[in-house]
């Protein structure tokens, strides 16, 4: 039986989309190929609470997930070390990182570029850091794994790897059987604006909270914004904008809670600055919400003519698109077809299916 070590150092139940990720992918490679034995490298976080989605054992680390310098310690010192003693076939590392030198087999799920392309949004002096870890992981990988063309190509520009090591394959967007009908209940508003995500600047919440306070007073929606850890740094900008009555900051919510926003929402906001995929985008999508973007390649890539696009840090124009379409209930129900259309197009199965295949090269040499 081929043995796949799985690197879960990265897991902690705070880390959003590449979380999402191996939820949503695991369940099925199990189910695709119940002939394949998956162990977990995990971290102390994920050894503690469990993870009845993962196929296999997990096996502890000692490394914490929340300590960046555990973590990258456990990365370039544990990986491939529990992979030779565990006499592993191929290392599945999907979140960015992974050992730099490897005896077995690696396959490097890179979602991003981040601090490559922005280093100055990657926070205190962590940019060179990441960028040689993840140079040196995605040298030393078999197959390097990635979730959209956009990234591809920076992979190749920026990292100069051969297209021919590159695996495109694209992540989805549909809830997980646990909370697929949890929001079927809940009634949708016309003024609610979701948006999701951690606190990086790149998201660039405050163009959110900014266009919303450009709205008179009693045109302003209501907004809930989830994914914060701890003191949130959006709080002051909505006590600066006079925003207390109108937005609700959100750390990072349960699934079924999640579901019932995303059942609530008139609209999903995504003012973001730079992704790798757009997970949040075609989320949305995939449960009928429609949504307003920034106008970046990657986001078009993913959300192709079913979102209203603005440009990037554009406060007024976002302004002017949540106040049009919160006024337009036809156009947010020809919108929210649309993104189902277009959410339809990507699947997790599918995510799998390529995924196992790029196993496969990398087992094959």
């Amino acid at each position: 039986m081929t043995r796949i070590l799985v690197d879960l150092l990265f897991q902690t139940g705070r880390k959003g989309g590449m979380e999402s990720y191996v939820r949503e992918l695991y369940p099925r490679l199990g189910s695709l190929r119940p002939d394949l034995e998956f162990v977990g490298l995990a971290s102390t976080e994920l050894a503690e609470a469990g993870a009845p989605w993962f196929p296999g054992e997990l096996v502890a680390s000692g490394r914490s997930g929340e300590d960046r310098v555990a973590w990258a310690r456990g990365e370039v010192l544990d990986v491939a070390r529990h992979a030779a003693r565990l006499d592993a076939d191929l290392v599945h590392a999907p979140a960015n990182l992974g050992p730099i030198r490897s005896r077995t087999p690696v396959v490097l799920t890179v979602h991003d570029l981040l601090p490559f392309r922005h280093p100055e949004y990657v926070p205190g002096p962590y940019a060179p850091v990441l960028r040689w870890m993840i140079r040196g992981a995605a040298r030393a990988a078999r197959r390097v794994l990635t979730v959209s063309e956009s990234t591809a190509g920076d992979l190749a520009d920026l990292l100069g790897l051969d297209r021919a090591r590159i695996d495109v394959v694209p992540l989805a967007g549909g809830a997980s059987g646990a909370t697929a009908g949890a929001s079927a209940d809940v009634r949708r508003s016309d003024d609610l604006v979701l948006a999701i995500g951690n606190r990086m600047p790149h998201k660039d919440f405050a163009a959110l909270l900014e266009a919303v306070a450009l709205l008179p007073a009693d045109r302003r929606p209501r907004v809930v914004v989830t994914g914060s850890h701890d003191d949130d740094p959006l709080a002051p900008e909505v006590r600066r904008l006079g925003l207390d009555e109108r937005v609700r900051l959100e750390r990072w919510v349960a699934p079924e809670e999640l579901e019932r926003l995303y059942g609530e929402a008139a609209l999903f906001a995504f003012p973001t600055r730079f992704e790798g995929f757009g997970l949040p985008l075609i989320e949305a999508m995939a449960r009928g919400v429609p949504v307003v973007a920034s106008d970046l390649p990657v986001l078009r890539e993913v959300g192709g003519d079913a979102a209203r696009w603005v440009g990037p840090g554009d406060r007024a124009a976002l302004s002017r698109a949540i106040d049009s379409l919160l006024s337009d209930p036809v156009e947010r129900e020809r919108m929210s077809r649309a993104g189902l259309e277009r959410a339809a197009r990507f699947s997790w199965e599918r995510t799998a299916r390529g995924t196992l295949a790029s196993f496969e090269r990398a087992l094959a040499g």
